[in-house]
Formats: structure tokens, sequence, C-alpha cells
């Protein structure tokens, strides 16, 4: 334990500039993908975690977060109601250039044996955390066009920087999985095709993957991850439209004390999202 705590803390020492880890451009849609928010009891430990994982300390505002390349991890502390397992979305997951580098760093790493490349990490409050290194085989992403999307046909290169945000698994019920990738496509303009096995959409920085899977699941708002974020250009006209072509918001339209463009809705599946404007500037 001693030696993991003295790696963890190198790690953090080690952690890299914040210039290589920025949002992605948005789309032609003006999306992309923005942060995810965590609810915590202890933001100091899950903060050393997330940076010793190879993300960047800085705040947004009075909040702790933590950047990646195509993301921001955000958290807020508080009591949650359950960790993500159990909740429609059931995990995130990153890429990173090698496992066997991430156990040097001192983290418990629970290897997949019959998908190479492929692990899992828990947070300090047991959140499961998914990592894919250069030697997965299930990492590639195909439009359902069969054309090369530019955007999209990085999951289908080798990962060059150390981290990188590489998607947010749904689980679903029987028979939603394409009513989930045309929702997300119509809204945002997400590509739609299938990474691996899954039913799919990208957007710049993440990638969505649907999968059917039995029981119920709870809404994200209140778990640990209480909602995911996307960055979008033109905030205040896109929620405008999303408005006239009937989507009803949980909270509208608003500008926070940052200048932080905000509005938050809910998919017909029971994921919170916030959409944001400005976050990419950080």
């Amino acid at each position: 334990m001693t030696h993991r705590l003295a790696a963890l803390t190198l790690a953090v020492l080690l952690a890299p500039p914040a210039s290589w880890a920025q949002l992605a451009a948005p789309n032609r849609t003006g999306v992309a993908m923005g942060h995810l928010h965590y609810r915590v009891r202890d933001v100091e430990a899950n903060a050393r975690f997330w940076v010793a994982l190879g993300g960047t300390p800085i705040k947004v505002g009075d909040t702790d977060a933590v950047k990646f390349p195509g993301v921001l991890v955000l958290l807020g502390e508080g009591e949650s109601s359950g960790g993500s397992d159990g909740s429609v979305v059931n995990h995130v997951a990153f890429r990173v250039l090698s496992l066997a580098e991430i156990e040097a760093k001192g983290f418990t790493v629970q290897r997949l044996p019959r998908f190479p490349g492929v692990a899992s990490v828990h947070t300090p409050e047991g959140e499961r955390i998914e990592l894919f290194d250069n030697t997965a085989e299930n990492l590639s992403f195909q439009t359902d066009d069969g054309l090369v999307d530019p955007i999209a046909e990085r999951h289908n290169r080798r990962l060059e920087v150390p981290i990188a945000a590489h998607h947010v698994h749904l689980y679903l019920p029987q028979g939603a999985e394409l009513e989930a990738k045309a929702w997300y496509g119509r809204l945002f303009g997400a590509t739609p095709g299938k990474r691996s096995n899954y039913q799919a959409v990208d957007l710049p920085g993440i990638n969505l993957n649907f999968s059917e899977n039995p029981g119920e699941r709870a809404p994200t708002r209140g778990r640990m991850l209480d909602h995911i974020g996307f960055e979008v250009a033109n905030l205040e006209a896109f929620c405008r439209r999303l408005a006239a072509g009937g989507v009803r918001f949980d909270e509208p339209y608003r500008r926070d004390a940052l200048g932080i463009g905000r509005a938050r809705l809910t998919d017909p599946w029971g994921t919170s999202i916030e959409l944001t404007e400005g976050l990419s500037g950080l």
C-alpha cells in the first residue's frame, strides 16, 4: 500500500502540462464532448486519482476539475444514490498507451483475460473506469454508411498521447439501442456506426455506445456520475432550435457567474445531459 501511494504521488507530480489536454473542436452541428460530472464524498482523494491517471488539475470556478484530451472531469462534493453500476450510464472508458504503465503508477489494474488490452481501475469511492491500450482489438469504429469520417477515424489509429477519453456506455431496455442511436444523431449531429459489436454514435472527443441490458436502470441524476456534458458552440441559438423541435429542458439556457452558458435536459432513457458553452477555453 505504501509503495502504491508513493507511486500515485509521483504520478501526480509528473502530470503533463494542461496545453496537451484540450476539448475537441465541435462537429458541423456545433457539438463536442465537454465533461463528466461526478458527485463524490472526498473531492481531494478523487482528484488525486484522476491526476495520477494522467489528467491535469484545474478549477472551474469553485469546482475542482481534471482535464484530459476530449473531456473535463468535474468533481462536486456530495452524497450519491449509487455508482454508475445500476444506472443507465454503466461506465466511461479512456484509452491509454499501455496498461503496464498504469500498473507502474501504482494502480490496481483488473484485466479482462478474454480481451487483451482491456482492463478496469476503480476510483477511491468504487466507480469503475474502463481502460483500453493500443493492443486492444475492440476499439475500432465503423460508420453506418461505410465512409471514412475524419473525426471518428481517430478510433482506428494508435493513440499518440498518454491518455484520452474514449466512450460512455449506456445500458438500455430491449430494442432501444437503435432509438438512442437515432436520437443522439438527430439532436447532436453524432455520426452513426458501430464500435466493435455495439451500436454507437461518435462525437468529437467521445464515442457513445448502446447495449441492450435487462433489468431496471436508474436515471443518472443523483448517481455518482450525475450527468454527462456536451460543449456547444452558439449554445443559446442551439437551445432555441432544440426547443422548437419539441425538446423539453430541465434547466433552460442561462449564463452563470463565470460567463459559461448552461442548459440541461434528459434523454428518453434517463441520462442527464448538461450543455455548456465556455468550458473549451479553460
